[in-house]
């Protein structure tokens, strides 16, 4: 395939905005449809991007302009709507999670295998400039050899400002499923493959209530852990320590910390495009009287800022170059695959091997811009 990609959405919900903004502003992927069960939601996106078609899922699946369908549902569609697209011909790029299961989403990537099609999975803020600077200096030796690393994201929960937060607290979300992609891909992309994982989880309430929006003051019921503690060891011999909460007062996002032989790494926020990169070396002897104040050395941020779709657009040009794209759909499975195990290990106390793996995860070509013409 050669030229610009045609791109059709499925879903036009709240994460379709950002979508659409970054998708229509790259010059070598062409949005060409949107779908949704709701086919209204669908035009009005349509009308408000310029994109030329709407209509249903199925209209979207049906329309041969369509190279690429972007799978924007919710978690629990995220399958079957992946397994029409792969079945009507068209590479797929799917939000996270890939699946709710090991079996159907394994199931999901065997059939992408057996079309001939790709397919990706969020979350793609790997491919940002904040990660990719990065991954790169980590690979030049600024922390020498990586030791453990720490991950935390706490807040009061989505269910304060959502106007529709019912699923992030359902089975297949919760903090584990909805923000643990961002952090564990990062990981991941960086380390290599998880071997195993530890975990407790806690429900402290099991209804909570609307806050935002048309239905504000209605209750919801919790069906998962809104607060999980994970202990992960990684293939290459690291550990980490995880914390994901809906529960905290204390609004605490972002935190990601590698720690190496020759210094500690702070990196951007995983569930974005950017942010500050900056290390610290160790202090050495320390004698009466000297001081423990660290110097941070910053590190310039390389590349260009986008957003979502970032993933979608380098599928588009990996195809055309015959090229691996970054986030494969078997980094998106290997994640699921950690995730599921650690939510399995909340229930059981049990620490859980991880039988999944996943190949070295490539950095973007240099001089990688989303606003150039490249193909």
């Amino acid at each position: 395939m050669s030229g610009r990609l045609g791109v059709g959405i499925i879903g036009a919900g709240v994460i379709s905005q950002t979508y659409l903004e970054n998708l229509t502003s790259f010059p070598d992927v062409d949005v060409v449809a949107i779908g949704d069960l709701l086919p209204e939601r669908a035009q009005a996106k349509a009308d408000e991007h310029g994109v030329a078609s709407w209509g249903t899922p199925e209209d979207v699946l049906a329309n041969p302009s369509v190279d690429l369908v972007v799978n924007l549902t919710i978690p629990q569609a995220h399958v079957e709507v992946s397994r029409q697209a792969i079945a009507a011909g068209k590479h797929v790029w799917t939000e996270k999670p890939t699946g709710l299961d090991r079996e159907s989403t394994r199931a999901l990537l065997d059939a992408a295998d057996a079309a001939g099609v790709r397919f990706g999975a969020a979350p793609d803020t790997i491919l940002g400039p904040g990660f990719q600077t990065a991954k790169r200096a980590i690979q030049d030796g600024v922390i020498g050899t990586p030791l453990f690393v720490q991950t935390a994201f706490q807040t009061q929960g989505p269910d304060l400002w959502h106007p529709e937060p019912a699923f992030l607290f359902a089975e297949g979300a919760g903090p584990l499923l909805d923000m643990g992609p961002y952090y564990f891909s990062a990981l991941v992309s960086l380390l290599g493959p998880i071997a195993g994982v530890a975990a407790h989880g806690s429900r402290f309430r099991t209804e909570r209530q609307i806050h935002a929006g048309p239905r504000a003051g209605e209750t919801f019921p919790v069906e998962v852990p809104s607060t999980v503690q994970v202990l992960s060891t990684f293939a290459g011999g690291q550990s980490g320590t995880h914390l994901l909460s809906f529960d905290s007062a204390l609004e605490r996002h972002g935190i990601i910390e590698i720690h190496g032989t020759e210094g500690s790494l702070v990196l951007p926020d995983p569930n974005r495009f950017e942010g500050r990169i900056a290390f610290v070396k160790p202090l050495g002897v320390i004698r009466d009287g000297m001081s423990v104040d660290q110097e941070w050395i910053e590190i310039e941020q390389q590349g260009t800022v986008t957003g979502r779709g970032l993933g979608v657009l380098d599928m588009a040009r990996a195809i055309a170059e015959d090229r691996p794209h970054v986030a494969t759909g078997e980094l998106g499975y290997h994640v699921l695959d950690v995730l599921l195990s650690a939510q399995d290990s909340a229930s059981t106390g049990q620490y859980l091997e991880i039988d999944s793996t996943v190949a070295e995860v490539p950095l973007l070509p240099a001089g990688f811009d989303p606003f150039a013409a490249a193909l």
